[in-house]
């Protein structure tokens, strides 16, 4: 079958079928081999897997892009067998007869639902190395951070406790390799309590968004970081002296387009922007804020993501002086979280509407501090025309320029003064929006703030 005739799903499919089959393989040999029952080889490792030189499919691409070995070839297809052929790993229940258990050098975990067998460091050991010890040593290698397994993010090693058997973790593969191999469709992440994130797009383009000339030099900088931080690191050779990855402060009042900005930086060059959920991230349990931190920073490692903390002096507010407990564990909580952002290889944007709040221990390891000040009354008319989209029916009494001279109103603030507008026309049953509409929004959109008309 010529795979050019086959859409993607196929190519993975039939591509997996044959690594699969060439495991089995190996599997039936390494326990004919260990329990010295008659076995077509001596050594697994005769066993020829399949070419995949001329092989198109997202799995072959994973395997020539990494150069992986034999051995990394059987951990890397054994994490994907639970999710595409499970029936492949039941030989590993046979039981010891001499003392009814599972042999424990198969390794294994029982699952909460999925009633087939699920891998561990320690089935990956026995497959490569059998009886010998010293290849069992080989094989940790294969699962340490420097590794492309764990480095790249192909796969995650989750041991239950730091007292058990490094061995006895969990060998899990990427949702995103995962979905690379089978349906071929790039995996992005989904809101959840493991990752309390959301990624964040606009239909909105630059257009519409009215900054200062000060705060557009400062976001020419993050892009150009994006687009050419290779070029610094690596052919200029500054890796050695410049950390990895760009951190920016984004601070001013709300709703002069900091969030905006930042989802437009990835909507032009192509980089999702994740909005990190700080009601999911913070909590009053030790230990649990850095818990549920890492589980974003480690999922966003190798992807070329913008992380953006929203209100972010909820989490990287100012350290306290030392009095009790409870303050050192929130000031180990600001220092873990300061270490994360300045290791992170990507781009991190912080937004806080209060500069002030922000610990001076971050705000020093910032690449860039982006002041968005309130707009002055020529950025006015332009907000107020870019919302109102020269679409919207206006009557003859509204002069926005008036209103912009008039109302020191943030970008924010004039899309819901629009919002407001266009509902109250409609309740008076008009297709129109006038300017008793708008003024009335304005009231409401100052009274928010403690101010009067």
């Amino acid at each position: 079958m010529n795979n050019g005739d086959m859409n993607i799903e196929h190519v993975n499919a039939h591509t997996l079928e044959r690594e699969i089959d060439w495991f089995s393989r190996v599997l039936d040999s390494r326990i004919r081999l260990y329990f010295e029952q008659e076995c077509d080889v001596d050594d697994i490792h005769e066993i020829a897997a399949p070419d995949l030189l001329q092989d198109e499919s997202e799995y072959a691409r994973i395997i020539k892009e990494n150069a992986m070995s034999f051995d990394e070839r059987i951990v890397f297809v054994l994490a994907m067998i639970p999710h595409v052929k499970p029936q492949a790993l039941d030989t590993l229940f046979i039981r010891n007869k001499n003392l009814d258990r599972a042999y424990t050098e198969f390794g294994g975990l029982k699952a909460k639902s999925h009633s087939g067998f699920m891998p561990t460091c320690e089935t990956a050991s026995f497959i490569l190395a059998g009886h010998d010890l010293a290849r069992r040593y080989e094989v940790v290698r294969l699962f340490e951070a420097d590794h492309f397994f764990i480095k790249s993010g192909i796969l995650k090693v989750e041991r239950e406790s730091d007292n058990e058997p490094f061995f006895s973790a969990a060998m899990i593969v990427s949702a995103e390799y995962l979905s690379r191999c089978t349906t071929g469709i790039q995996h992005k992440p989904d809101f959840s309590t493991h990752f309390p994130a959301k990624r964040i797009i606009t239909k909105l383009s630059w257009q519409d968004l009215v900054l200062a000339p000060q705060v557009l030099a400062e976001i020419e900088n993050i892009k150009t970081w994006i687009k050419r931080s290779n070029t610094i690191m690596q052919e200029w050779g500054l890796e050695k002296s410049i950390k990895p990855g760009y951190r920016s402060l984004f601070y001013g009042p709300p709703g002069t387009g900091k969030t905006l900005t930042a989802t437009l930086i990835g909507a032009e060059l192509g980089v999702d922007v994740y909005r990190i959920d700080l009601s999911m991230v913070v909590s009053k349990y030790i230990g649990e804020t850095e818990k549920n931190l890492a589980n974003v920073f480690d999922q966003a490692q190798n992807k070329n993501w913008i992380l953006f903390f929203d209100e972010a002096d909820a989490l990287f507010g100012k350290r306290t002086q030392t009095s009790s407990s409870n303050d050192r564990y929130a000031n180990q909580e600001v220092s873990y979280l300061l270490q994360r952002v300045e290791d992170f290889p990507g781009v991190v944007i912080l937004a806080t509407n209060l500069k002030g709040n922000i610990d001076e221990a971050f705000a020093r390891r910032f690449q860039s501090l982006v002041y968005f000040p309130v707009p002055d009354a020529e950025q006015r008319h332009r907000l107020w025309k870019n919302t109102l989209n020269g679409k919207a029916k206006l009557d003859e009494g509204v002069d926005l320029r008036r209103l912009a001279d008039e109302y020191e109103l943030t970008g924010g603030a004039i899309t819901n003064v629009v919002r407001y507008g266009a509902i109250s026309a409609l309740q008076m049953n008009r297709d129109m929006i006038n300017r008793d509409d708008l003024v009335h929004g304005v009231v409401k959109e100052l009274r928010k703030e403690g101010k009067t008309v």
